[in-house]
């Protein structure tokens, strides 16, 4: 989970870059298991774009998602459930 403080610089560096509603792409990096890319994917309705790299070697996968976000709480509130998934590195 992140941290208030966290939310906070996150949610203002948003303001800052975004007018609402806005394209907003997340990345994403995980070990490329079955059930964590399903609980990460499970974030986003099925419409919403998704690019998939693997690493060289297989090991790791980014994940790239856009979506239409209607606001930076928005925004914030995936990013925190995003980091309640073990393994997985919100960039």
């Amino acid at each position: 989970m992140l941290s208030d403080e966290a939310k906070d610089r996150l949610r203002a560096s948003l303001e800052k870059v975004h007018e609402w509603p806005s394209l907003y792409m997340y990345k994403f990096i995980l070990e490329p298991d079955a059930d964590r890319l399903a609980a990460v994917l499970a974030l986003f309705p099925t419409e919403s774009e998704v690019l998939r790299r693997y690493s060289a070697g297989g090991k790791y996968v980014s994940l790239t998602v856009k979506e239409v976000m209607m606001s930076a709480e928005e925004v914030v509130e995936r990013y925190d459930k995003a980091t309640s998934i073990r393994g997985v590195i919100v960039l």
